[in-house]
């Protein structure tokens, strides 16, 4: 065992360290790598949606450290606007990928288990992109006895550890966020469409949770997903979701990373049920589409008439990043019997729809026209797969907001979509 210091023996000028999301992170071994920080030159942190926006982040060390987001979240967004960091566009599960080839992948800082009688240590909450440098790369690893040990792809032997240093803190809680009216609308219009024994992908918020609520009544769903949070446990728990008609895992419920309550961590903790595996896997569109009546659930933030999906801006200003939205929609089209739906509230706080003539010239598009196949807001479901385009407008002004429907119905006439 080392300390957190230890880790700078192993980095040199213009190293890529490459950091797990989230309950991932490391924050001792970061942590030493700040308090030294002017030691290095050119060395840049790879990580998507970091727990902390440390002070590297924000642009404290400039020519020394600077982190590289594949997907912001509180932790970098102000700092991507603000010009201290850099942003990758990805489909998470090429991340793996983009990281052989575009970085010299030096070294994997990490948080873990303690490691075992057998001397495994576990990546825990996450296997995420790290899980699939292992063999490959070398790691530092931060041992925590508070992480929960899980299973699957995400074992690591102390053999094969470049050095490891102990902590202990508390993994930092997310509470479910509480649906509203609109939110459980949505999870019921969605939970008519998704069949007993359905394999799910779903992510974390609102409407989510309303949704894994609005399941409570189904039989044997599955679970192959990129993050996983209580709601799964509590289906889990109730014998809902029990993976038997899977194809691929049966018996297991498949995710990449968590995140959730420590009562969550809990039930993780030694949970065989769970299978942490790489993102490289989980979310390739190629195997999503093995399993039978595949549904994917994720948010958008906006979708157009013609049915163009922005899931990573808010009003023209990056949020998030694509994550694994267009991963799983492909997968879920190939699916035997499989569904994708995109979700958003017909309009924001202020009033706007989210429902739009066309998007902005600044804004990205995340999933195709060519791929997006349900839209749902409080108001309805617009199947929009195999639709034209008149069939595809008229199918989503009626699932905008009713303050909004004329003016969209007169933009569409304008365009030529309607006629």
């Amino acid at each position: 065992m080392n300390a957190p210091t230890d880790v700078l023996g192993l980095i040199s000028d213009g190293s890529d360290l490459i950091v797990p999301i989230h309950h991932g992170e490391p924050h001792t071994v970061i942590d030493a790598l700040e308090e030294h920080a002017k030691r290095f030159t050119g060395v840049r942190i790879h990580q998507m949606d970091p727990a902390r926006e440390h002070p590297y982040i924000a642009g404290k060390f400039p020519g020394h450290l600077t982190h590289v987001s594949y997907y912001l979240g509180p932790g970098c967004r102000q700092a991507y606007w603000n010009g201290t960091c850099e942003l990758v566009p990805a489909h998470f599960s090429e991340v793996p990928r983009l990281l052989r080839e575009r970085t010299r992948h030096s070294l994997v800082l990490a948080a873990a288990t303690m490691p075992d009688e057998h001397g495994y240590f576990s990546l825990g909450t996450n296997a995420d992109y790290v899980s699939a440098f292992i063999g490959e790369v070398p790691f530092f690893l931060e041992a925590n006895p508070r992480m929960p040990r899980t299973y699957g792809e995400n074992q690591i032997h102390v053999s094969q550890v470049a050095g490891w240093c102990a902590a202990d803190y508390p993994l930092e809680e997310t509470q479910p966020a509480v649906p509203d009216d609109r939110d459980r609308r949505i999870a019921e219009l969605v939970a008519e469409r998704v069949p007993d024994g359905a394999c799910l992908q779903i992510g974390v918020g609102r409407i989510p949770n309303a949704l894994l609520s609005a399941l409570a009544g189904h039989r044997d769903l599955g679970v192959h997903t990129e993050a996983m949070s209580d709601g799964v446990m509590h289906l889990a728990e109730r014998g809902v979701i029990t993976g038997t008609r899977k194809q691929q895992h049966r018996n297991k419920h498949v995710a990449t990373f968590c995140i959730g309550t420590r009562r969550f961590f809990d039930w993780l903790d030694g949970n065989a049920s769970v299978a942490m595996l790489p993102v490289d896997w989980v979310n390739d569109p190629r195997v999503v589409a093995r399993e039978p009546a595949m549904m994917s659930i994720n948010a958008t933030s906006e979708v157009d008439l013609m049915g163009q999906a922005a899931s990573e801006t808010i009003a023209g200003r990056y949020w998030s990043g694509s994550g694994g939205q267009a991963d799983f929609a492909r997968g879920a089209m190939y699916s035997a019997g499989g569904r994708a739906f995109l979700v958003t509230h017909a309009a924001t706080g202020d009033g706007t729809s989210r429902i739009k003539a066309q998007l902005g010239p600044a804004t990205p598009v995340t999933t195709l026209k060519n791929t997006i196949d349900h839209v749902v807001t409080e108001y309805g479901v617009a199947e929009l797969r195999g639709r034209s385009l008149s069939q595809r407008a008229t199918a989503l002004i009626a699932i905008a907001h009713p303050d909004h429907r004329d003016r969209l119905a007169f933009e569409a006439r304008r365009a030529g979509l309607l006629h």
